[in-house]
């Protein structure tokens, strides 16, 4: 298999964008993309997507955007893996050009969510779980999470409090991308008079939805030369894992086994440990994911993902920096195209161009998609060199 590289990126800011249609966004981030990475034309496209057929009406998602950016006679296909679609299409788009199939790829992830009203956005993102065993007996999406947020408070003992650096952190972050949604710092005292949305997870603990699109172009990366001041990123490690759909099913409903898995992959395909991960960008749709994700993927012990958001281990300057351009939780979560924001942002930060956020040094960088409530996690590892 061929070492892979990512030529360009692009992303439109994320919003409420009622005045872009699903192709317009999708296509600004793909346009994007292509010009960063100086081409006019790739072999196939690939795109991440969850709800355009329940929110949009539109299905044949590959064929829709590649039309509209003129991608005519060229293989597109959608890949859908719930909130992991982004990095979903960018592991098959990573596979076809490693493969030597084809040259290159333009990889996008896209949603519009909010041309719909809030209980018709529930129900569809509800879609990600068991619509035997959680949906019928109407548990929300926000609701899963919230159980198992509250079984880990009593397990380990911890305050809803305990988890508001997580928070706080993305939304310091945030400030300073132009991309972003959110661009308010919060306090603790804030996050604590938030209101309520399923106990014990208020509204400054969950992240929010909005309209967007981010892109990539990947090539052989035989094909890229460092550029001055410009480094070239290569994909090293790319895994996917499973879990069961419903959280009830597991074996521990308070450990992210696919978490772990997919990362202990790409440790190894990439030759690298914990300590040299420069940044990881996380999946914190809800705090207590951030927690998971940390414990899951050796930064944490069993039930402390917590302490490294008290100790400031998670900040720019920290032992493990997260989500410095916000995450979901400040950046957004236009579920499809999360995955894809993720890898933009560390690409970002490996280029050295995150500004304030900046990681020193940067030269390592891991992102990890989650796809429903820890049923599918897609992460991947990238490299400067």
């Amino acid at each position: 298999m061929r070492k892979v590289a990512i030529l360009g990126i692009g992303q439109t800011k994320i919003d409420e964008q009622w005045d872009k249609s699903l192709r317009e966004i999708g296509g600004e981030a793909a346009f994007a993309a292509m010009q960063d990475a100086g081409v006019d034309k790739v072999d196939a496209l690939f795109v991440g997507n969850m709800l355009s057929p329940l929110i949009d009406g539109q299905n044949q998602l590959g064929t829709f955007l590649a039309d509209w950016i003129g991608l005519w006679n060229k293989e597109a296909v959608k890949i859908e893996a719930a909130c992991g679609s982004g990095a979903a299409a960018l592991r098959a788009g990573l596979m076809a050009v490693a493969s030597g199939d084809i040259e290159s790829a333009l990889v996008v992830g896209v949603e519009k969510m909010t041309d719909k009203a809030g209980h018709d956005i529930t129900a569809a993102l509800a879609s990600a779980a068991d619509a035997d065993y959680e949906v019928e007996q109407g548990v929300s999406f926000v609701g899963i999470n919230a159980l198992v947020m509250r079984r880990y408070m009593h397990e380990f003992g911890w305050k809803h409090s305990d988890f508001a650096p997580f928070s706080i952190n993305s939304h310091a972050n945030a400030i300073h991308n132009p991309f972003a949604r959110l661009h308010e710092k919060i306090t603790l005292d804030k996050f604590e008079k938030s209101s309520m949305v399923a106990t014990p997870i208020n509204l400054l603990d969950a992240s929010p939805i909005g309209d967007g699109a981010a892109a990539v172009v990947i090539v052989p990366a035989e094909k890229v030369a460092s550029l001055a001041g410009r480094p070239r990123v290569v994909i090293a490690a790319s895994a996917f894992s499973t879990d069961t759909l419903a959280v009830h099913s597991r074996k521990d409903p308070l450990f992210l086994s696919a978490a772990y898995e997919s990362a202990k992959r790409c440790y190894e395909m990439a030759g690298v440990g914990i300590k040299d991960i420069d940044v990881f960008e996380l999946h914190d749709a809800f705090s207590i994911m951030s927690a998971l994700s940390l414990e899951a993927c050796g930064f944490a012990d069993r039930g402390q993902g917590p302490r490294l958001g008290l100790d400031n281990a998670i900040t720019v300057k920290g032992q493990i920096p997260i989500c410095t351009r916000g995450g979901l939780k400040a950046r957004g979560h236009p579920v499809g195209a999360t995955g894809i924001y993720q890898i933009v942002e560390v690409v970002q930060q490996l280029r050295g161009e995150c500004g304030e956020t900046q990681v020193d040094g940067a030269k390592i960088g891991m992102a990890q998609n989650i796809g429903g409530s820890g049923a599918s996690i897609i992460t991947h590892i990238l490299k400067a060199d």
